[in-house]
């Protein structure tokens, strides 16, 4: 088995979740951050909530945006689906 799967509450969409993983017979720690990024693009000038392309596309780039500027000693793991109507969008990076 090389994965493992650990549900981790979340109460608030905006919210930041560390986890560490020890292996016990290594000395081998691993780091994982669950993160939640703006996902809600209506405040932003160019909205128009009659264009839902022009959304999803303001959406995906804001969530680039915000990953390329994330700190660099973290890599991109995962990103979830968000659910609908949500305001954020949660990332799973690993420390490197």
């Amino acid at each position: 088995m090389r994965e493992i799967c650990v549900p981790i509450p979340f109460v608030d969409d905006n919210q930041m979740a560390e986890v560490e993983v020890k292996f016990a017979n290594r000395n081998v720690r691993v780091q994982f951050r669950l993160e939640s990024f703006v996902w809600d693009v209506s405040d932003d000038s160019d909205f128009n909530p009659d264009d839902s392309i022009t959304e999803r596309l303001m959406k995906i780039y804001k969530l680039k945006k915000s990953i390329s500027d994330y700190d660099p000693a973290w890599e991109l793991i995962q990103i979830f689906t968000p659910p609908e109507n949500s305001k954020y969008i949660q990332v799973l990076f690993r420390k490197k």
